[in-house]
């Protein structure tokens, strides 16, 4: 009987300090995730300083009941996957640090992951159906990429914002209008209560990448709309900019699946998590495609979508060292093939598909 392979998965790229036990590349054991929104919720925002410190606080306590949720030792964990960027660098710093001394005193191997990766990876959680090739719409606070996933550990960007992500263009809206922070769920809880009748403009571009995102002008124009007339109805106000940004993440999604000839499309990232977008999408299936998206607790910011990076990091990387013929179920017996040094560094710019 073989063994199975267990990773420990730290997250720690923004405000919350996560970490998770996952076995197999795609069963969560624990996933433990300690927040700050509460902390930030007053100053409207992420403020780095502080979320640094409380990672500090939080990360040893957080690593060690995921191990103990999981119900495993330190000796059963066969390797460590942590964040590396991108993210804010202090908060990366945290668990790069914590994760390097953790295999330092254990004798793990250490996989260093995108954190946007991540999100990707978060897929194979709830779908275990899902294999690549697909092309995933990530959506997040920090970006807006439309990647095509041609195998787990290979990643080309075919399309992205030229200005700001979706999820800032979210939380400046609920920002301005007086919704606070985070943005992005009071919007969409807002905007069900509204109706899509206020004229936004779309973004449209005359050069340049078609498959491009653009959200600073109809924010700006939100915004604008807000300023002059503050008395309008703030709920088909959400429910309009909602209805906009939404068609142009379809328009470009479909243009894509067209141009790489595939019917399945994973949503990834934090505003994955949001009702109105996920019922759009859906709705594609009746036009044939296969849509996939991860359960609501693996949107947002985890460590489990790290663990599972990690675990299929460590397969591509193995299967490079024993040649082509490589199977994912030897990954058992060939754990001693991979081992990672300890001189990682956080990235805070870090590139979808860049390596160390």
């Amino acid at each position: 009987m073989e063994k199975d392979i267990y990773i420990l998965g730290i997250e720690s790229s923004c405000d919350e300090t996560a970490a998770s036990v996952v076995k197999n590349g795609r069963i969560v054991l624990s996933n433990v995730i300690n927040s700050q929104i509460k902390i930030h919720e007053k100053f409207g925002g992420v403020v780095p300083e502080i979320a640094s410190r409380n990672h500090v606080d939080a990360i040893s306590y957080v690593v060690k009941k995921a191990i103990k949720e999981a119900n495993i030792n330190i000796e059963n964990i066969d390797a460590v996957s942590c964040t590396y960027g991108p993210g804010l660098v202090g908060a990366l710093l945290v668990g790069v640090s914590y994760a390097k001394a953790f295999c330092y005193a254990s004798n793990k191997p250490l996989i260093p992951i995108n954190h946007i990766e991540g999100h990707i990876s978060a897929n194979y959680i709830s779908n275990n159906d899902l294999i690549p090739p697909f092309l995933c719409l990530v959506i997040s606070g920090g970006h807006t990429h439309l990647v095509y996933v041609k195998d787990y550990n290979e990643y080309e960007i075919i399309g992205k914002t030229r200005d700001d992500a979706i999820g800032e263009a979210f939380d400046k809206v609920a920002r301005v209008i007086g919704l606070g922070y985070p943005g992005g769920p009071k919007v969409d809880k807002l905007a069900k209560e509204g109706k899509e009748q206020i004229d936004l403009p779309k973004s449209h571009f005359d050069n340049g990448n078609e498959l491009d995102f653009s959200f600073s002008g109809i924010k700006t124009a939100v915004i604008n709309l807000y300023h002059k007339n503050p008395n309008i109805n703030k709920a088909d106000l959400c429910a309009s900019f909602e209805k906009v940004v939404t068609e142009e993440l379809l328009n470009n999604t479909i243009k894509a699946t067209k141009k790489l000839k595939i019917d399945k499309i994973a949503l990834a990232g934090g505003v994955s998590a949001n009702s109105y977008i996920r019922s759009k999408f859906l709705e594609l299936r009746n036009n044939g495609y296969e849509i996939y998206y991860p359960n609501l607790e693996f949107c947002t910011d985890n460590a489990a979508m790290i663990a599972v990076a990690g675990y299929y990091c460590m397969c591509s990387k193995i299967k490079q060292n024993l040649g082509t013929n490589f199977n994912y179920d030897e990954l058992n017996s060939k754990m001693n093939n991979i081992k990672e040094n300890l001189e990682l560094n956080a990235v805070p710019n870090l590139k979808i598909g860049e390596r160390i």
